[in-house]
């Protein structure tokens, strides 16, 4: 019994740990003011330089988070900083 009361909490957290890393690479990527911060189509374009193919984007928590298709085609989240554009992350 002990040991599947172990399992489901060991499970749970993970399950809880992935999903707070999916929502925004689990820290801010940036601690500047959002005065500071580009656009969505700024970043956006300076991610289509690097090759990637923008699905959509958003600004969510202090990151630029990007749903895009890679160079090779895998399709990826793009985690960046508001601020410049810099990657900080990829799920």
């Amino acid at each position: 019994m002990r040991k599947i009361v172990l399992l489901t909490t060991a499970a749970a957290l993970l399950i809880g740990a992935t999903a707070a890393k999916a929502d925004s690479w689990g820290k801010p990527c940036t601690a500047a003011p959002e005065s500071q911060w580009l656009t969505v189509k700024a970043l956006q374009a300076k991610l289509e330089e690097q090759g990637y193919t923008i699905r959509k984007g958003k600004l969510k928590k202090a990151c630029g988070e990007f749903y895009a298709t890679d160079k090779a085609g895998t399709e990826v989240e793009v985690f960046v900083d508001p601020t410049n554009g810099t990657i900080v992350g990829k799920l």
